[in-house]
C-alpha cells in the first residue's frame, strides 16, 4: 500500500513543527512549577480527579458549554469547528480501519484518505463513512462560515467588539478559514474524477463532472490536494506561536487545576499554561466597563494575556484594570486573571527591604474584649457612620467587641498586594496575625470586602472564623438577637465586586433587606453586577473617568424606583453617594436605624 505523495510533505512538516514545539513547551512548564505543585500533580494523578478532568476536557474543551451558556451561537460555533474537526479526526481514523484492517498506516494515511483510495485501487466503497464524513465536514463549514461572518459583523453574533490580533495569528486564522474549504473542493474533484463521495462532496462531484472536462479535473487534482495540505502545514506551524495554543494548552490547565494546584498573587503555579489558555474569543471584552463607559479598548484582559505571552506587556495595560471580575466571571477556560495580573503587577514594582515598616513593632491600638473581633478598615474609617452602626449593632446584640483599629490601625495588606507591593503587603499581613493571635479572638467580623478577601485568601488564620459584617448581621437576626422592623421601604442592592464575584457572598444581604422591607434588583445585579468604578486596582485612570463609571452604575440602581440604594463596601458607598439622588447607605447603618 502506497501511503505517500509529494503534496503530503507540507503537512508532514507542519504536524512534525507542531507537536515538538508543543511537547517542549509542555516540558518546559512542567519543570518550572514550584516543588508544591509538582507534589500535588504526583499525588493526585491516579486519582478520581484524573476522571473529571476527562470529562471536563470533553464538556470544555470540545463542546464549549460554558461558552454555549454565555452566548449560544457562539458556543455553536467554537463546538462545530472543536469538536466537529475531532470526530473527522476519529471517524477518519475508523473509516481507514474499516478498508483497510488494523495495520500501521502513517498519519498521512488517515488525514488524505480519499486521495489513496484511487492511488491503492481500493474497490469496496463503505457509503456509511462516506455520508457520516460528509455529515461531519458540513457542520465545520458552518463553524467556519460563522466565525468568518463574525470577523465582519460582532454584533449580529451578540459581541460588540471582537480582538484584534497579530500577525502570526491572522497567519494561523487566514489557514485555519482555508483548510476545510480545500478538503471539500479536493475530495469534490476526487469524487467527480474517480466517483465515490458522500451527499456532500458526491453530489458537487456528480454535479462539476457534468460540466468540466475531465482533462480539466485531472489537472486541477493534484495542486487542489497541494493546497489542502499546504494549509494544513501552515496552521500547525503557526499553532504554537499563536493564539491558537489554546488548542493544547487548555487540556492540560484543566487537569492541574482538578489535581488542586492553585496560584495566588504571592506565588506562581501553572501561570505559563493560563497565559496560553487563552483563546481569544473576545468574550471578556464586552463586560469592561473601561470598555463600555469609557472607549479604553487596548486594556482587557484579552490584550494583557496576548501582550504577556509575548514578551510585550506594558506598565499601562498591566496597571489599568478594575479587577472587578467581571472579564473573570465570563471567561469560558477559567483563567485567574486577577491573579496574573498581581503577579505581573508585582515582577514589576515590589520593592523588598526588610527595613520597611519596622515601626510597626509593638504597635498596639486595639480596644476592648471579647472573642469576636472588629476589623473596620481603612475605607470604613473614612466613613464612620458604618462604624457608629456596627457599634449600635453589636451592643443590641450584647456583644462584648474587640476593635482592632478603632483608634487606628494597620492596612490589612490588599490595597499593596492590588498595587503590586507583596513584600510590604506581606509585613502587614505579619503584623495583623500576630495581633489576633494575641488577643485570642475566635471571630474576625469586618465592614471592608477588600479586607475580608485579603483575610481569607492571604492570612493564615486557622481557628478565626473570618466574616463581612453582613454575614454576621444575618446571623444575629436569625438567631434572635437582633430585633428589627418591617417597613414598606424600598431597597435596591448593589453588590460589591469583591463581595459577590470575588468571595461568592450574595444571599446573606438580600435576606438582610427582605426582612426590612421589599428588595428590588437592578438590571445587572449578583455574578453580573457592575462595578463602581472606584477600584484601588486601578492606577491608571482618573477620579473623572472612575465618576463616569459611578454614574452609569448608579442610574441602574435609581432605575429600579427604590427608596434606598444599599451597598456592603465602604468604598462603593462613597462612589454612589457622590453621584446617586437617592439616599444611599451601608447595609449596616439601614439595620441600625431599624432596631427595635
Amino acid at each position: 500500500m502506497v501511503f505517500f505523495a509529494p503534496f503530503t510533505i507540507p503537512f508532514i512538516v507542519g504536524a512534525t513543527v507542531m507537536f515538538l514545539t508543543i511537547g517542549l513547551k509542555w516540558l518546559m512548564w512542567f519543570v518550572h512549577l514550584p516543588k508544591v505543585d509538582r507534589r500535588l500533580v504526583r499525588h493526585n494523578i491516579l486519582t478520581r480527579r484524573s476522571l473529571a478532568a476527562l470529562w471536563e476536557t470533553v464538556r470544555e474543551s470540545l463542546l464549549h458549554v460554558r461558552i454555549f451558556r454565555v452566548n449560544p451561537v457562539l458556543g455553536f460555533m467554537h463546538a462545530s469547528l472543536a469538536f466537529g474537526w475531532f470526530l473527522l479526526i476519529v471517524v477518519g481514523w475508523v473509516e481507514t480501519t474499516a478498508y483497510l484492517g488494523w495495520r500501521m498506516i502513517p498519519l498521512q494515511g488517515h488525514v488524505f484518505f480519499k486521495y489513496f483510495v484511487p492511488l491503492n485501487d481500493i474497490e469496496a466503497d463503505i457509503h456509511l463513512f462516506d455520508h457520516l464524513m460528509d455529515a461531519l465536514l458540513f457542520v465545520v463549514l458552518v463553524g467556519v462560515a460563522l466565525a468568518l461572518f463574525k470577523r465582519l459583523r460582532s454584533r449580529a453574533m451578540g459581541m460588540r467588539r471582537t480582538t484584534r490580533h497579530r500577525l502570526l495569528d491572522r497567519v494561523a486564522l487566514m489557514a485555519l478559514w482555508f483548510i476545510f474549504p480545500a478538503r471539500l473542493v479536493a475530495e469534490t474533484v476526487t469524487a467527480a474524477i474517480y466517483g465515490g463521495g458522500g451527499f456532500l462532496t458526491g453530489g458537487l462531484g456528480g454535479l462539476v463532472e457534468g460540466v468540466v472536462p475531465r482533462e480539466m479535473l485531472m489537472s486541477v487534482y493534484e495542486p487542489v490536494w497541494w493546497f489542502y495540505s499546504a494549509m494544513l502545514g501552515m496552521f500547525f506551524v503557526a499553532l504554537p506561536f499563536s493564539r491558537y495554543m489554546h488548542i493544547f494548552t487548555e487540556i492540560p490547565l484543566i487537569f492541574l487545576r482538578q489535581w488542586q494546584l492553585h496560584p495566588t498573587a504571592e506565588r506562581k503555579s501553572y501561570d505559563n499554561f493560563e497565559v496560553q489558555a487563552c483563546s481569544r474569543c473576545g468574550i471578556c471584552i464586552d463586560p469592561c466597563q473601561l470598555q463600555s463607559d469609557l472607549g479604553i479598548d487596548d486594556t482587557q484582559s484579552v490584550y494583557y494575556l496576548r501582550d504577556r505571552r509575548y514578551n510585550m506587556l506594558s506598565m499601562k495595560v498591566a496597571n489599568n484594570c478594575l479587577m472587578c471580575g467581571r472579564c473573570e466571571a465570563v471567561c469560558p477556560v477559567g483563567i485567574n486573571l486577577s491573579t496574573l495580573r498581581l503577579n505581573s503587577r508585582a515582577k514589576r514594582r515590589n520593592i523588598p527591604h526588610e527595613g520597611r515598616y519596622k515601626y510597626l513593632a509593638g504597635v498596639d491600638r486595639s480596644s476592648g474584649g471579647g472573642k469576636v473581633g472588629y476589623f473596620s478598615g481603612c475605607m470604613t474609617s473614612l466613613t464612620p457612620g458604618v462604624q457608629r452602626s456596627m457599634q449600635q449593632i453589636f451592643d443590641a446584640a450584647g456583644e462584648e467587641v474587640w476593635y482592632a483599629d478603632r483608634d487606628g490601625g494597620v492596612c490589612c495588606g490588599r490595597p499593596l498586594m492590588l498595587s503590586g507591593e507583596t513584600d510590604a503587603a506581606r509585613k502587614m499581613v505579619a503584623y495583623n496575625t500576630d495581633l489576633f493571635r494575641r488577643h485570642e479572638i475566635t471571630m474576625l467580623v469586618t465592614s471592608c470586602p477588600i479586607c475580608l478577601r485579603v483575610f481569607r485568601e492571604s492570612y493564615r488564620l486557622d481557628g478565626i472564623e473570618v466574616l463581612h459584617h453582613s454575614q454576621y448581621i444575618e446571623r444575629l437576626v436569625a438567631a434572635g438577637r437582633l430585633q428589627v422592623g418591617h417597613s414598606s421601604e424600598l431597597f435596591t442592592y448593589h453588590d460589591p465586586c469583591e463581595l459577590g464575584r470575588g468571595l461568592g457572598i450574595y444571599d446573606e444581604p438580600r435576606r438582610i433587606l427582605e426582612s426590612l422591607g421589599e428588595l428590588r434588583e437592578p438590571l445587572h445585579s449578583r455574578r453580573d453586577a457592575l462595578c463602581c468604578g472606584a477600584s484601588l486596582a486601578n492606577t491608571v485612570i482618573d477620579d473623572g473617568q472612575q465618576r463616569r463609571i459611578a454614574e452609569r452604575m448608579t442610574k441602574e440602581l435609581e432605575a429600579t424606583k427604590c427608596h434606598t440604594i444599599v451597598t456592603s463596601c465602604p468604598l462603593c458607598n462613597r462612589a454612589i453617594s457622590r453621584t446617586a439622588h437617592r439616599p444611599t447607605q451601608d447595609i449596616a447603618e439601614v439595620v441600625a436605624r431599624s432596631l427595635r
